[in-house]
C-alpha cells in the first residue's frame, strides 16, 4: 500500500472506535477500557482481553453535569458522557488510575452513573521510585488482576504477561521510531499524524505495530514533501479534528510531540531481567517528564525546549485541555524554560465542548508569521 493509503487506514480507525469495538465484540473477545493516563494495558492484554482507550470525545456535554462540577477536565466529563450514553456497550470493565483529582472524580462516579460496566480503579504512587512505591504499585497492579478475573472471568498468567510485556516494548520502539521519521515527512499532515497515535488506543498493539511498520516501509521509499513550518505541541490530548485542520490550513508541520495520548506514553520500556509484574511496576517507577507524574524538579520543561531545537522546530505550541490542573501547573515553568532558550511558545485553549476554533486560528496565524 502507498503512504496515503496506509495513513486512510489509521484514519479510519481513529474516527470510528465503535467499530473497532463492534468487530472485537463480534469475534468473542472481551474488551475492557482504558481510561488515561498509564492504565495498565499489558494486564490486561496477557489476561486475553482486549484494551480499548477511552479518552471522551468532542460532543456537548448533559448527563455528565448531574455528577461533575462545571470547572473540570472536559475529557472526563465526555467519558462519562458517552458512558451514560451506552457507547461503550459491551465493555466488560473499565480501568481508572487515580494520576490526577478529576480521574478520581471519574472513577467514583462511573459507579453510580453506568454501573453495567464495573469501575476497576488503579491507585499509583506519586513517590514511585523507591522500594515504598514499587511496593505500592505492585499491590495496585495485584487488585487489579483480582478484579479483572471477577468481572471477565479470565485468568492471570506471569508467563503470559512477560510475553505481552515484549509485544508493548516492541510497540514503544516503533511509535518512537515512526515520531522521528515522520519529521522528515511534512506532506503527512497534523490530522493524519494524530491518527496513527489515535488508532493506536482502539487496536491490539502487535497489530497497530505491523501496521506502523507498514507506513516506516512505505515512508523510507517515499520522497519527502515541500518544507512547513515546524512546531513542537504539548499537553495532554491534541486530537481535535477542527484544531489539526488550523494546524494544516496555516501550513504547520507537527516535527514533534509532549503530548500524552501521543508520544509521552512511549518514552519508558518495561526493563529485562526482573519478574514480569515486578518490571512492570519498574517501567511505572522510572517514568517522568510529565504533568500527572510528581518532579519536584520539573525536568519536563527543558526536554521540551531539547525536543524541539533537535527536531528544528520553530516554536512549540503548548494545547491545554481547560481545567487540567496538572497542565496549567506545569505551563508557567515550560514558558520560562522555552523564554530560556529562545524558543517562542504559545498557548492555546481547548476543551471537548468547543465548537467555535477561530479564536485558536487567529492566535496560530499570528505565531506562524512570528515565526516564520
Amino acid at each position: 500500500m502507498s503512504v496515503q493509503e496506509i495513513l486512510k487506514t489509521f484514519q479510519d480507525i481513529a474516527a470510528n472506535p465503535r467499530a473497532q469495538m463492534d468487530r472485537c465484540l463480534a469475534q468473542g473477545d472481551k474488551v475492557v477500557l482504558t481510561a488515561p493516563v498509564y492504565t495498565p494495558e499489558a494486564i490486561i492484554h496477557a489476561m486475553g482481553l482486549v484494551p480499548f482507550g477511552v479518552w471522551g470525545a468532542d460532543l456537548t456535554l448533559r448527563k455528565s453535569k448531574e455528577y461533575f462540577p462545571a470547572f473540570i477536565c472536559s475529557i472526563m466529563q465526555s467519558v462519562l458522557e458517552l458512558g451514560i450514553n451506552d457507547t461503550y456497550k459491551g465493555a466488560s470493565a473499565i480501568v481508572i488510575p487515580s494520576l490526577c483529582d478529576s480521574l478520581k472524580c471519574l472513577g467514583e462516579n462511573w459507579k453510580y452513573a453506568v454501573p453495567s460496566i464495573p469501575f476497576i480503579p488503579m491507585t499509583y504512587p506519586q513517590n514511585r521510585n523507591n522500594d515504598v512505591g514499587r511496593a505500592f504499585t505492585k499491590a495496585g497492579y495485584e487488585r487489579v488482576i483480582a478484579d479483572l478475573e471477577k468481572a471477565t472471568g479470565a485468568s492471570f498468567r506471569e508467563d503470559q504477561l512477560g510475553k505481552s510485556l515484549e509485544i508493548y516494548n516492541r510497540h514503544n520502539a516503533v511509535m518512537r521510531l515512526v515520531d522521528k521519521t515522520l519529521t522528515a515527512h511534512p506532506e503527512v499532515t497534523a490530522a493524519q499524524r494524530s491518527a496513527v497515535y489515535k488508532s493506536a488506543w482502539f487496536m491490539r498493539k502487535e497489530e497497530h505495530t505491523a501496521l506502523v511498520m507498514d507506513l516506516l516501509d512505505a515512508l523510507n521509499d517515499a520522497q519527502p514533501g515541500a518544507e512547513k513550518v515546524k512546531v513542537m505541541t504539548s499537553g495532554i490530548l491534541c486530537d481535535s479534528p477542527a484544531l489539526l485542520e488550523i494546524f494544516d490550513d496555516l501550513g504547520f508541520q507537527i516535527a514533534c510531540d509532549d503530548v500524552a495520548a501521543e508520544s509521552r506514553q512511549y518514552r519508558t520500556d518495561v526493563p529485562k531481567g526482573l519478574a514480569p509484574l515486578d518490571a512492570l511496576c519498574e517501567q511505572f517507577a522510572r517514568m517522568n517528564d510529565c504533568s500527572v507524574l510528581y518532579d519536584v524538579e520539573k525536568h519536563r520543561a527543558q526536554l521540551i525546549v531539547d525536543t524541539a531545537q533537535a527536531r528544528g522546530a520553530k516554536g512549540v505550541v503548548v494545547v491545554l485541555t481547560k481545567f487540567c490542573d496538572p497542565e496549567e501547573f506545569d505551563y508557567p515553568i515550560i514558558k520560562k524554560a522555552c523564554d530560556a532558550a529562545g524558543l517562542p511558545v504559545l498557548l492555546v485553549e481547548v476543551d471537548r465542548q468547543m465548537a467555535n476554533f477561530e479564536q485558536a486560528r487567529t492566535a496560530l496565524e499570528t505565531f506562524r508569521d512570528v515565526i516564520s
